[in-house]
């Protein structure tokens, strides 16, 4: 983060800041002013919502920011199942965004990353809804919702 960074939250909603979960209990603004890993509660996504080949990376990015002393256990996965992605998915607007993720991961820019998987969806949810044969093959390459819900 090259500058600060403001954050508005809502009443009762939480955000996790370098693995550290924090509810506010009115409307606040936050102003991050240096670094931090940082998750909107919005955007967390529950292990058994991390259904498709897309959502399972974002799960996987998801643990090095929540937990963060999980992470040297989560990039393992990360580095099996992005390269495993790439070579499942043909559409090019897919690779060259997982490429882009595995460089901002590789930067610790975790929120970016995330950003950039949550702006997939929508492509991929239409190949697989296109393509019988497309599901069949990411979910083979998918990686494993148990290894990632730990």
């Amino acid at each position: 983060m090259k500058s600060s960074f403001k954050i508005f939250l809502k009443a009762n909603e939480r955000i996790f800041i370098n693995g550290a979960v924090i509810r506010v209990d009115r409307k606040v603004s936050l102003e991050l002013l240096n670094d931090v890993q940082f998750l909107l509660e919005n955007h967390v996504l529950q292990a058994e919502d991390a259904t498709t080949p897309l959502r399972q990376l974002y799960f996987i990015v998801q643990v090095m920011v929540m937990s963060p002393n999980d992470k040297e256990a989560a990039m393992p996965l990360f580095r099996e199942s992005l390269p495993a992605l790439i070579a499942a998915f043909s559409n090019q607007k897919i690779l060259t965004e997982l490429k882009h993720v595995d460089r901002l991961v590789t930067e610790e820019k975790y929120y970016e990353a995330l950003k950039t998987i949550r702006g997939l969806y929508a492509v991929e949810e239409e190949i697989l809804q296109n393509n019988p044969a497309a599901v069949r093959v990411l979910k083979e390459t998918a990686p494993v919702k148990e290894a990632i819900a730990g």
